[in-house]
């Protein structure tokens, strides 16, 4: 059976997350309906990474094997036209060896987080960002990343039900950035726990409002306990940005 890689991008807003669920709307639940449409029959789709509920992808990576040899650019269009009026989009399709596994051939994950720093409410990135009223210090927010950067156990920054084997992880990569009075934080690694990166985006925004400081970041790392780190950051400000292979 041939197989295909999916890029997909889509507003996690009005879904319960990537994983299907009973009773509950998902973006692989919406590509699985969009598959049967297309072949006849009910066939897994497998994805990179379980985003959450309210989070949204600008380029999430799944595989789907079908009994017909289809042309590429056909399966891409044909998913697409039958996932409207979901918004989601397949960007691209493309036929991979058998032995590719959306999930576990890859090499990094790069997410994105928003933050709007204004007073304001949120009109047209209303459910695409956090907004935060209080300042933010820009710098010291990059400044307190770096200390997560690296090898460590981040059992501060993982959920509780994280079905992960193990909570080490190396982080190669946390950034914040403004532009404007929006703060964007990039976050890189090979594979991330259950809400690892809401949890260090918490911890800098903390950090940004001068209630945390850099030292307080650090001991939250070290105390590897869930209960040490600073309230978690919504999930509509979380982007799954690309995956790497």
């Amino acid at each position: 059976m041939p197989r295909y890689k999916l890029t997909i991008e889509y507003d996690g807003t009005p879904f319960s997350g990537w994983q299907i669920q009973d009773n509950a709307p998902t973006v692989q639940g919406a590509l699985e309906t969009a598959v049967k449409a297309i072949c006849g029959e009910q066939v897994r789709v497998h994805g990179a990474g379980r985003t959450d509920a309210g989070v949204h992808a600008l380029g999430q990576v799944a595989h789907v094997d079908l009994a017909k040899d289809w042309d590429p650019d056909t399966v891409r269009d044909a998913l697409t036209a039958h996932l409207r009026p979901h918004p989601i989009v397949v960007l691209a399709a493309e036929r991979v060896p058998e032995t590719f596994d959306a999930r576990f051939s890859a090499t990094g994950r790069h997410y994105l987080y928003r933050i709007v720093n204004r007073r304001g409410d949120l009109t047209l990135l209303r459910g695409k960002a956090w907004r935060l009223p209080r300042p933010l210090d820009q710098a010291a927010m990059h400044l307190a990343a770096q200390r997560l950067v690296g090898r460590h156990d981040f059992t501060t920054f993982r959920h509780v039900d994280c079905q992960a084997k193990s909570p080490v992880k190396t982080l190669d990569r946390l950034d914040v950035a403004r532009d404007g009075e929006e703060l964007r934080i990039a976050a890189s690694a090979r594979s991330f726990l259950h809400t690892q990166v809401r949890s260090m985006v918490g911890a800098l925004a903390a950090v940004g409002e001068g209630r945390w400081s850099a030292d307080d970041v650090s001991a939250a790392l070290a105390a590897r306990d869930r209960t040490a780190c600073a309230p978690l950051a919504p999930p509509e400000g979380l982007y799954l940005v690309k995956v790497d292979y």
